[in-house]
């Protein structure tokens, strides 16, 4: 099923079936990446289209103008979204990396995902307390990256705004670990 799924809903509200659809028929997927079993949820066809790309970016800022001061992209793909969001909105971007890869302190968190674990990390500066984060990314599926990512904000004495990503794997009940935030995906499969 395709739709855009609310942010106080178990099951999908449509409020723009003609994106979703779009948005689901620019997704492939690719067997056995990362690793055999895992079919991978590819969003680069949606990036190589700019019309679509643009309707999606439309979607998610028209949900949040105002309602953030910050946006938050996970790496690597919340990057793109996440960035260009962030600058239609008029806020400021926040990187949430790898372990590792940020050069200042930082603030971390372990997390599981669907096939093996990972830390993020986060500027201990990059979020001001009560400041409200918009947390986006690509793909949800077990919800260990978005949990985590909320988890930084929090840290920081951020506010979590909401979280937006394109797709949402529902099979895997990502959702049940964010119930305390407002999430909302493009797609839901």
């Amino acid at each position: 099923m395709a739709g855009i799924a609310g942010a106080d809903e178990g099951t999908p509200t449509v409020t723009d079936t003609a994106l979703a659809a779009d948005v689901a028929a620019a997704l492939r997927d690719i067997p056995d990446f990362p690793k055999p079993g895992v079919v991978f949820k590819d969003i680069s066809p949606l990036l190589l289209d700019a019309p679509l790309r643009s309707r999606v970016v439309g979607d998610i800022v028209g949900r949040h103008r105002g309602r953030a001061d910050l946006v938050a992209g996970i790496e690597a793909r919340g990057f793109v979204f996440g960035a260009v969001v962030a600058h239609e909105l008029g806020v400021g971007f926040v990187p949430l990396r790898k372990e590792g890869r940020l050069p200042g302190a930082t603030h971390a968190v372990a997390y599981d995902l669907e096939y093996g674990s990972a830390t993020i990390e986060m500027h201990r500066d990059a979020v001001a307390p009560g400041q409200r984060v918009l947390v986006v990314d690509d793909v949800l599926a077990t919800g260990g990256t978005a949990a985590a990512a909320c988890h930084l904000v929090e840290a920081a004495g951020g506010v979590v705004a909401g979280i937006e990503v394109i797709l949402e794997l529902g099979f895997l009940d990502g959702r049940s670990r964010l119930a305390d935030y407002p999430l909302t995906a493009l797609v839901r499969t």
